[in-house]
């Protein structure tokens, strides 16, 4: 095996004669060698997590994964916070607490409802706890019925009837007898956040072409451009609700926390990973290294392509953090995910600030038994020196919660509604980033590191790439040498041929187009001219398969990009858990970028020119690689390359209209550029 290519000349390899082939030229023997041809992963893989070696490595780590969550999230550049107009009335006073009506808008007349607590009596600064619900039906109106509730009690997870009825409540209540301030608020489609209905959040399952195109909804090809999701539209409701409790009379903004179960979970890991207010975090039966959430509303595109549940809940280490197991997806927690959670607490000097219950002898829950673990939790913490354990409380009804009445109607749920929040989401994203270039060396940096989190990779190193010449034919005037290119670290390989002429200039130029290798051909024995003509002048010409060109397949590159085994046609359940093919594309051009730079004979220069839209994926490599190229030179039709109306188009990436597309990439990469 010899990495660089062109010193094949200079070291005395011999050269056999093999065939030129324009149809179907070989250089392997079978299929490349590469990781990613086995099947996709989906949200029920193993999603495992390496402690990092170093307080430093986990620094930059965590800087990078922060970053690429707000992507995910559509919150990079973030939403504008706006008023959020709240209002608060409606009180049902109790026996040692009451119990508030809450409505704001966390985007211009988009409503977050929900049930805010508190002691009747404060004395001093009050923690402030937010309470997401998760998928317990009808959220904070849930009723698990009183012959549901009973066994509950009897098999030792609750200690009384009502708050085994509404445990979303109970945890409400009790908060607020520890003298916490409780908001306990609507997932979307939830109880009373009516304007996108509980299906399009929850249960999504086809695409709606109505909804693509100039007036796009969610989970279309534009709104996943875009990163536009649920559950980024939640992640932000999460971030403004805690804007809204930092406004409540008597919170302590140094004592914040967030805790939920189940989906109510994932909102709570992840909002403590981006959010520096929260102060402790207590996210319940979600973290584990199985089952990462089932629901639309707790998947989007970019999120967990390099990264799982575990890591995202240890973005808030060393801050304290609790977490829970039951006998579901959590239920190996103890043995896979806690481990590791645990050696980087303590490679913190933190490891008392992480605490684990595991109850797997119950199922799904947020029981009283962990609830009582938390306000153990919370009270140590924050310094609380009132009683942990549970007394019967009476449990309110819909009717007693809504907040919708003929003074505070309830907002119309027109399907525009979901178009015009859309709209304004970009419009403001668009606002935001157009601020930002006019800075243009600190924009070029911003696209930089927000491509990278698109494509989720760094440049490439010379020591991961290698080259072994399988094909080697001395064609008179030239060298036809071809083989495998592997990135090791990656274990990716594609199939290249490099045509090296024996009075080399230099200079190299790489060609990419849908035909692979074969674009250096015009039939069975002969180089294209274009290509020819170079080489007469010296330069050395370039081309591969890219993943799912050339030997790649039996037949034709496939015109749609794999998905996994799930029934939902949203692009999450894909792309939130493997690389998109364009992505992929544009790793091997990175790679074999690396290569042909590293090579010990530095070339003088190199230039790439690639055809047709695949011009898109040169621009998205360069923005990732440190090699330097000379120019670039790409097409018209490679500009709108990413405006693709499938998300299962090989020209699909999640976000890139979110951040300019081919001209945001050209921007990014620096080089210089021509478009023919």
């Amino acid at each position: 095996m010899n990495r660089i290519l062109f010193c094949m000349v200079i070291t005395g390899l011999l050269f056999t004669s093999i065939p030129i082939k324009a149809q179907g030229l070989r250089v392997l023997k079978g299929k490349p060698n590469d990781v990613r041809l086995q099947p996709l992963k989906d949200l029920n893989g193993f999603f495992g997590f390496t402690p990092p070696e170093s307080i430093e490595a986990w620094n930059r780590r965590r800087e990078e994964l922060r970053f690429q969550v707000k992507v995910a999230l559509g919150l990079e550049p973030e939403p504008t916070r706006t008023k959020l107009n709240a209002r608060v009335y409606g009180r049902v006073s109790l026996d040692d607490y009451v119990v508030d009506k809450v409505y704001f808008e966390s985007m211009p007349g988009f409503y977050v409802t929900g049930s805010l607590y508190r002691p009747k009596n404060p004395s001093g600064k009050m923690p402030g706890v937010l309470c997401p619900h998760g998928h317990w039906a009808n959220g904070r109106f849930y009723d698990a019925g009183e012959a549901n509730a009973k066994a509950l009690v009897k098999e030792g997870g609750e200690s009384n009837v009502e708050a085994a009825r509404n445990h979303i409540q109970a945890r409400c209540v009790h908060l607020a007898r520890m003298g916490c301030v409780a908001f306990q608020y609507d997932m979307i489609g939830y109880a009373d956040s009516v304007q996108l209905n509980h299906y399009l959040a929850h249960g999504f399952s086809r695409q709606r072409p109505e909804f693509n195109g100039q007036n796009w909804g969610l989970y279309s090809p534009d709104a996943e451009r875009n990163l536009q999701s649920i559950m980024g539209l939640q992640s932000w409701n999460s971030i403004r609700a805690l804007d809204f409790l930092e406004t409540v009379e008597g919170v302590d903004p140094e004592r914040l926390a967030v805790t939920g179960a189940s989906g109510g979970g994932t909102q709570t890991f992840l909002l403590a990973a981006i959010d520096d207010r929260i102060k402790v975090s207590f996210p319940a039966v979600m973290v584990s290294t199985a089952m990462q959430g089932g629901c639309t509303c707790e998947n989007c595109s970019l999120l967990r392509v390099t990264t799982g549940n575990i890591e995202l809940a240890g973005l808030f280490a060393p801050r304290p953090m609790g977490v829970t197991a039951a006998n579901d997806w959590t239920k190996e927690m103890r043995t896979k995910g806690f481990p590791e959670l645990k050696e980087l607490y303590k490679l913190l000097g933190a490891e008392q600030n992480l605490t684990f219950v595991d109850r797997t002898e119950f199922g799904h829950n947020y029981n009283q038994i962990s609830r009582v673990a938390f306000y153990e939790w919370i009270k140590k913490n924050f310094g609380l020196t009132t009683s942990t354990r549970e007394r019967p409380y009476r449990r309110l009804t819909k009717e007693e919660l809504t907040v919708w009445d003929k003074d505070h109607p309830k907002p119309k749920a027109d399907p525009d509604f979901e178009r015009r929040l859309l709209k304004q989401w970009k419009k403001d994203a668009d606002k935001k980033l157009a601020s930002l270039s006019k800075d243009k060396i600190k924009y070029k940096h911003y696209l930089q590191k927000a491509f990278h989190a698109l494509l989720q990779r760094k440049s490439p190193r010379p020591d991961d790439m290698t080259f072994e010449a399988t094909l080697k034919q001395d064609a008179g005037s030239y060298f036809l040498i071809g083989g495998p290119v592997r990135n090791t670290k990656f274990e990716e390989e594609i199939p290249v041929v490099f045509v090296y002429p024996k009075k080399w200039n230099g200079k190299v130029r790489l060609m990419i187009s849908d035909q692979g290798k074969n674009r250096l051909f015009k039939d069975k024995e002969k180089l294209a001219d274009d290509v020819l003509e170079l080489v007469e002048q010296g330069t050395s010409v370039v081309a591969a398969d890219l993943l799912f060109q050339g030997e790649f397949n039996e037949g034709a590159a496939p015109k749609r990009t794999r998905k996994v085994k799930n029934p939902r046609e949203a692009a999450c359940y894909t792309f939130g858990y493997n690389h998109s093919l364009f992505a992929q594309r544009s790793h091997d051009v990175a790679n074999l970028l690396t290569l042909i730079a590293s090579h010990e004979r530095k070339p003088e220069s190199i230039e790439i020119v690639a055809s047709g839209k695949t011009g898109a994926i040169a621009a998205a490599a360069l923005t990732i690689t440190r090699t330097k190229v000379a120019n670039l030179e790409i097409e018209k039709s490679a500009v709108l390359a990413l405006q693709a109306d499938d998300i299962h188009s090989p020209y699909f990436i999640p976000g890139a209209s979110r951040f300019g597309g081919v001209k945001g990439m050209l921007t990014a990469s620096g080089v210089n550029f021509k478009i023919r």
